[in-house]
């Protein structure tokens, strides 16, 4: 039984790879207490066990999906990393550019310390600052590098190793430096200056900005208006303001038995029924005196809950509570704000500022939906369909520019095709928060590039080097271990000190700008739990985009500094 199975995976690599796939993320699923293993190191034991009946797998294979995935990863940060650079991100892209340079100076210096060739430097740059993209980069500039054959074979063999031996602590220990030591060694209360930034930044100082209903928990009512009453003889918009502070709006109106469409300028009359939309304790606080009507028609009004991806250059850096006040918001309820490719929750505060590229979640009637989204950006409404157009001729374009070799010093300095395809990504990325129109990728499809590409090239390295993972193994020897624990903890250290009294971030972000320039989502989102604030994500979004990029890129690097 066994020895077919064996023999028709050599026949068959194709089915080892979904095997692999298969397994690894069910391994990387498994939950132990907080942490589990991840789909990349689960796909990579698997492929490295797998790998030991010995199958041959083309290599072009590997390249198909690692230069789709990386094109993925450059689409999906393109927007934070260009706004990170251009804008007041600025600060914040520049302490990812410091941090992800530290990274780099620090496995260097471990390599060099350790006598590590190329293989293992960069399985350690990849595994101990989790960058798993790297190893791509790593491989194609060992194998670009003018060494033998042989040797190129084996010092890439020696990449996953070092990999799946620091990737362990430089997952647990980033975001135990972080969420657990991080705050300690501040000095600071994480959960108490976030609770103090969304008080004083996010909702603002004034009395209106506090009372302020951000946006959000629209219900629809129908109410008789009286003779006499408040609101007889005023503009459905002088009735709104009356809210003072609440989102309140006049959807529609029953007169004389007709259905009537209001306009701002429209004035009420004894005896209309009219429709408002507002949050639920509001419309019962301020007309828990007047007669509420139960009227079928007056409330089925077409309504649309839709993402809509911020293209207006004037929104960025715009405050909620200012965007509140624009005609266009009129009648329409903010659900959600995600932002970057991670697609991040962002906090929904008053204070809280717009980036050209979040996703905003809204809804309300279908003609307010509209006009805000006409003022705003573009509808990002579910799809099925991937403009193939888009990506084949970025990965194309980017493939030639990365192809091309510059030889200095005697070594040929290449991007390879799948770094180029990462740099064009970036700018295609961007260019849809520009011009929508050019094409998109849906998230569904953006998560297969990245997750399924990424994993099958991580699979293929599995099973390919899976007959000398254990030589390879016994020679890095348990010191490796130890190399790791040193190139993932010196930055975190570092990089919270650097924050604070460098870049002078606020208590509340610094730690998620940190998170962020590590490219570990977990570490912040346990940064998040210690806090029971969403508020450290505000510093994840464009030191993420940007150290995404270097680290990936680093693997090139190292690479030539250690040959």
């Amino acid at each position: 039984m066994f020895s077919y199975i064996f023999d028709t995976l050599r026949a068959n690599p194709q089915l080892a790879i979904f095997l692999t796939l298969a397994i690894g993320y069910w391994i990387g699923a498994k939950r132990f207490g907080s942490f589990s293993l991840g789909a990349v190191t689960g796909t990579l034991l698997a492929g490295v066990i797998i790998g030991q009946i010995g199958i041959d797998i083309s290599g072009q294979v590997k390249s198909i999906f690692f230069i789709m995935f990386l094109f993925a990863v450059g689409f999906g940060v393109g927007p934070q990393f260009v706004r990170g650079i251009a804008t007041d991100g600025l600060p914040q892209a520049m302490f990812a550019v410091v941090v992800s340079v530290l990274c780099l100076i620090v496995v260097w210096i471990a390599a060099k310390v350790a006598g590590y060739g190329p293989g293992l430097a960069g399985g350690l740059l990849a595994g101990a600052q989790t960058i798993s993209a790297s190893i791509g980069l790593a491989t194609d500039a060992i194998n670009t590098s003018g060494l033998p054959a042989d040797q190129a074979k084996a010092q890439t063999d020696l990449i996953p190793v070092a990999y799946a031996i620091t990737y362990l602590f430089g997952t647990i220990g980033t975001g135990w430096i972080l969420a657990f030591l991080g705050p300690k060694m501040l000095g600071v209360n994480i959960a108490e200056a976030c609770a103090r930034y969304e008080r004083e930044v996010l909702k603002g100082g004034s009395k209106e900005a506090n009372h302020l209903s951000a946006w959000h928990a629209r219900e629809l009512r129908a109410y008789r208006v009286r003779e006499g009453g408040v609101a007889v003889g005023k503009t459905t918009l002088a009735l709104e303001a009356l809210a003072k502070g609440e989102r309140l709006f006049i959807e529609r109106l029953r007169r004389g038995g007709e259905l009537i469409s209001p306009t701002p300028q429209t004035v009420l009359q004894a005896g209309d029924l009219v429709a408002i939309s507002g949050r639920r304790e509001a419309l019962v606080t301020l007309f828990e005196d007047a007669d509420e009507v139960d009227d079928k028609d007056l409330l089925d009004i077409p309504v649309e809950a839709v993402d809509v991806l911020l293209t207006n250059k004037a929104l960025d850096g715009r405050e909620l509570i200012e965007l509140a006040r624009e005609p266009y918001t009129r009648g329409v309820y903010l659900n959600s704000i995600r932002r970057g490719s991670m697609a991040v929750n962002i906090p929904i505060l008053p204070g809280t500022k717009l980036n050209r590229g979040d996703i905003v979640r809204v809804a309300g009637a279908t003609s307010h939906v509209e006009a805000f989204i006409k003022a705003t950006g573009f509808p990002d409404r579910p799809q099925t369909v991937t403009n193939m157009v888009l990506v084949g001729l970025s990965i194309f374009i980017g493939g030639l520019i990365g192809a091309y070799v510059l030889p200095i010093g005697g070594i040929p300095i290449t991007l390879s095709t799948s770094g180029g395809a990462l740099i064009v990504g970036l700018i295609v990325g961007w260019l849809r928060t520009v011009k929508p129109q050019i094409g998109n990728i849906p998230q569904p499809t953006l998560w297969f590039m990245n997750s399924v590409g990424l994993n099958v090239f991580i699979a293929i390295v599995g099973i390919t080097s899976g007959p000398t993972f254990i030589a390879g193994l016994k020679e890095a020897g348990f010191g490796l271990f130890f190399w790791g624990l040193f190139a993932t903890a010196v930055p975190m250290l570092i990089a919270p000190y650097i924050g604070k009294y460098i870049f002078k971030f606020d208590d509340a972000i610094n730690l998620g700008c940190c998170g962020g320039a590590r490219t570990s989502t977990a570490s912040v989102a346990m940064v998040g739990e210690v806090a029971q604030s969403d508020v450290p994500m505000l510093g994840y979004t464009v030191p993420y985009a940007v150290s995404n990029t270097l680290l990936t890129l680093w693997g090139l690097v190292i690479v030539l500094l250690i040959l």
